[in-house]
């Protein structure tokens, strides 16, 4: 695998898809959202990567707080990680994880999909707005 260095943290998020696509060739697809995501846990340890999984976060709106969104992975505490069991993956989910970034106020994210017949990915970077 080609790691482009100039990307921040390019070994972590290099590392996350080399341990997605262990999973995506042993199990394949055609399997639910939760077995991806127990599988890719048991390679993040495998890795030895700290991780967090479904980490609640609380989204606002003009300084009010209007519900909770759920993140499937926090690696390192520094690369979000959103999983999709899809055929293809659409705009709309490439929004969502784009729009975790935001509200978690981090700069790199992975979307994967495991629902494919070869693994898809996709690395997400946002800046991060200076105050």
């Amino acid at each position: 695998m080609i790691i482009e260095e100039k990307y921040k943290y390019s070994d972590l998020t290099g590392k996350i898809i080399g341990a997605a696509m262990e999973v995506h060739k042993i199990l394949g697809n055609g399997f639910q959202e939760v077995i991806y995501q127990r599988a890719l846990a048991i390679e993040l340890d495998n890795q030895n990567l700290s991780f967090v999984r479904e980490q609640e976060m609380q989204i606002e709106y003009k300084c009010q707080e209007i519900g909770l969104r759920r993140v499937d992975f926090f690696v390192e505490k520094k690369v979000m990680v959103e999983i999709k069991a899809l055929i293809q993956l659409e705009d709309v989910h490439l929004a969502q994880a784009i729009n975790y970034l935001e509200a978690y106020n981090l700069e790199i994210g992975l979307l994967i999909n495991f629902g494919s017949k070869s693994l898809q990915f996709k690395r997400l970077m946002r800046k991060i707005k200076k105050s």
